[in-house]
């Protein structure tokens, strides 16, 4: 029994202004990540070791940044986890950093991906689940009327979607 919901591509096409709104922010706590990241790698490469003694100079400096990473680290898979999979939507492989996001939709019978990416006003792709996207598809007028509107059918089984 399917567990998943099937996205049509207007309901996919509403989200956007959220999910670029959600990236930007993704963005940031990613950007001031990588500067903690960074900061702890000098402080690493400085002292060694020693940088963990509360008796180091730059001690206080090693736990704030420390502290940083990991509660940045926690709000990035928090808002992936409720934005993006909470909402039913799947960041394939390199999502996140190329700003790709698939929605689970039906076609035919089966399970596919509506396949949207960072920058597109609008979903224009779509993909079998198991091509990823070098297997984009344009979107034709019959896959936009008919796309996640297999209702009427008892719902594939959603087991071979990867999320």
């Amino acid at each position: 029994m399917a567990r998943h919901k099937a996205f049509t591509v207007a309901e996919a096409d509403a989200l956007i202004p959220h999910l670029e709104a959600l990236l930007d922010q993704l963005d940031e706590y990613r950007r001031r990540l990588l500067h903690h990241c960074e900061q702890l790698q000098f402080l690493e490469v400085l002292w060694g070791e020693r940088v963990e003694s509360s008796g180091n100079p730059d001690h206080r400096e090693f736990l704030r940044h420390t502290r940083m990473r990991a509660q940045l680290s926690r709000e990035i898979e928090g808002l992936v986890h409720q934005e993006i999979r909470g909402r039913g939507l799947r960041f394939p492989q390199g999502g996140l950093s190329h700003g790709l996001i698939d929605f689970p939709t039906t076609f035919g019978g089966r399970w596919v991906y509506l396949c949207w990416q960072r920058g597109e006003s609008q979903v224009r792709y779509w993909h079998e689940i198991d091509a990823g996207y070098p297997g984009r598809q344009e979107l034709t007028a019959e896959h936009i009327i008919c796309m996640g509107k297999d209702e009427e059918f008892e719902l594939p089984d959603d087991s071979a979607l990867d999320f």
